[in-house]
């Protein structure tokens, strides 16, 4: 960085140096001379500056698999583009919050950190991978009308190399859930059943002939369970018990996960509307869906610290957690309900950090009960 910094300053001033030259060997009330073509030539490095900056930019969206990437051309960034690694983020974080809630896991123990990592591996770059490509594959030509620049639609990748990339992904993370159950100890290879089933939900989510995306309930809530519910699942399974209470009360939360789905929705209108996917925004329109998004974000979320608060009296947790939904619903009313199309990635990156610190905050409350359960049994 310093090194392209000082390379900026020095072509700067090379410029800045050959403009005075061009104007000293001029009379001073020569037609030729012209007092601003130091800035001319200024503003057209910092014109090239510019564009270089955005370039960068778009080679990093290429990377994460956002929309705006450069069409990049080497075969392995393609294929990185392929498992979308922005959206790892949440599976990573929802296996975080999982161990969090078991009460068993250590922060500072290295034989527990290489455990969650292994398990954010699989649940992110794995698994997430594989929905992400398989989704992309048979979303292929929705994507030719709203993100022609994605690998497939481009052409710039074939199909035999996609299809071998879904193998070796599911594959992959299935191999990965069955060693971390023998790591564990497990007599029932929990996580093995938890991949496979949320390998069968992404794969109906994306392919014929359920494609639960073409229904705007049913697609959207596939998709928020298994953001939320099915990594903290993994996470918790992974280091203590997985209990139907909290299985009940992660399928809940899953709602708000929808409505973050529903929020995705809206950049896709007219490709959903071209090719009859009934996504909400497409079936009830924008206003009508906005406003169905915030309400299953926000209802979810004050329901879950009602239930911190009076059902498992952790009156602090749910106190944090009331103090985390309040910034998302401001950042609701200032960009989202004004307009979901134009401020959708905008808002999601204001209020999403406050739902993902909501989800800890909800895993480390049920932490905290599990742990004095144990003391208390262990006590008798």
């Amino acid at each position: 960085m310093q090194a392209l910094q000082c390379s900026h300053r020095h072509h700067v001033r090379s410029v800045a140096a050959k403009s005075a030259r061009a104007v000293s060997s001029r009379p001073f009330g020569s037609v030729c001379y012209r007092p601003s073509l130091g800035r001319v030539a200024l503003k057209a490095v910092n014109q090239q500056a510019t564009e270089e900056k955005k370039n960068s930019d778009s080679a990093a969206r290429q990377l994460l698999g956002m929309k705006g990437a450069a069409l990049e051309t080497d075969i392995w960034k393609i294929r990185v583009q392929l498992t979308k690694p922005v959206t790892w983020i949440p599976l990573i974080w929802g296996v975080a919050c999982g161990a969090a809630a078991s009460g068993n896991y250590q922060w500072n123990d290295p034989t527990d950190i290489a455990k969650l990592l292994t398990c954010m591996m699989m649940s992110g770059p794995f698994l997430t991978g594989y929905t992400q490509t398989i989704n992309d594959w048979y979303d292929r030509e929705i994507d030719a009308i709203n993100e022609p620049y994605r690998p497939i639609p481009s052409g710039r990748i074939s199909e035999s190399d996609v299809i071998i990339q879904i193998w070796v992904l599911l594959l992959g993370g299935l191999g990965i859930s069955y060693g971390l159950d023998t790591w564990a100890g497990h007599e029932q290879p929990t996580l093995l059943y938890l991949a496979i089933f949320g390998s069968f939900i992404s794969y109906i989510y994306s392919a014929p002939p359920l494609k639960l995306k073409q229904s705007g309930w049913a697609g959207n809530y596939a998709l928020g369970s298994s953001y939320i519910a099915l990594p903290w699942w993994a996470g918790q399974a992974l280091f203590g018990t997985l209990t139907l209470d909290v299985m009940a009360l992660t399928v809940a939360y899953s709602l708000a996960g929808l409505g973050i789905a529903i929020v995705n929705d809206f950049k896709s209108i007219e490709g959903d509307r071209k090719m009859g996917l009934q996504s909400l925004p497409v079936a009830f329109g924008v206003d009508t869906a906005k406003w169905i998004c915030v309400s299953t974000i926000d209802v979810t979320q004050l329901g879950v610290a009602a239930y911190l608060a009076f059902g498992l009296h952790q009156y602090t947790y749910a106190g944090v957690l009331l103090g985390l939904i309040l910034p998302q619903m401001y950042f609701q009313a200032k960009y989202f309900i004004p307009d979901p199309i134009a401020n959708d990635v905008k808002y999601q990156a204001s209020a999403q950090p406050f739902l993902v610190f909501g989800l800890l905050t909800t895993g480390l409350a049920i932490g905290h009960v599990n742990q004095l359960a144990a003391a208390a049994s262990s006590a008798l």
